[in-house]
């Protein structure tokens, strides 16, 4: 199971597996003007072998839809073309606050400012797949 955490600049990227229903988050995909690295994405593909992917639904506080939302329908239908495996959505909200939390929280028990920027959205990923898999 790969879990994605959609943005407009990163993709979050955590791999997760349904014995235990933990996950792990791996990384970040760059988004350029034309898409995802897609040739980051195929290679993580190769080398986990999901059975399905994860991908975390954006919508408003309300439960209404926004211009993410549609940018992400977009891209779940991208993926389903690429890669022939079902993916599977799960909303998102407050998933990056968490993941801030987190990180932060755990930079104070060790005792260093939290200025790690660049593995919240792999968390994020981490978060959604494992409650997922929860699910």
């Amino acid at each position: 199971m790969i879990g994605l955490d959609y943005g407009t600049k990163k993709i979050g990227v955590a791999v997760g597996q349904n014995i235990t229903r933990t996950a792990m988050g791996i990384g970040l995909i760059h988004v350029r003007q034309q898409g995802p690295e897609w040739e980051i994405l195929d290679s993580l593909i190769k080398r986990w072998k999901p059975g399905a992917l994860v991908i975390g639904m954006p919508f408003n506080m309300d439960g209404s839809e926004n211009d993410m939302t549609h940018a992400v329908s977009h891209f779940i239908k991208t993926l389903e073309d690429r890669y022939a495996l079902p993916c599977h959505t799960i909303d998102e909200r407050l998933s990056t606050r968490a993941a801030r939390e987190i990180s932060r929280d755990n930079a104070e028990l060790i005792g260093k400012k939290y200025n790690d920027k660049t593995k919240v959205d792999a968390l994020a990923a981490q978060l959604m797949l494992e409650s997922w898999l929860a699910n």
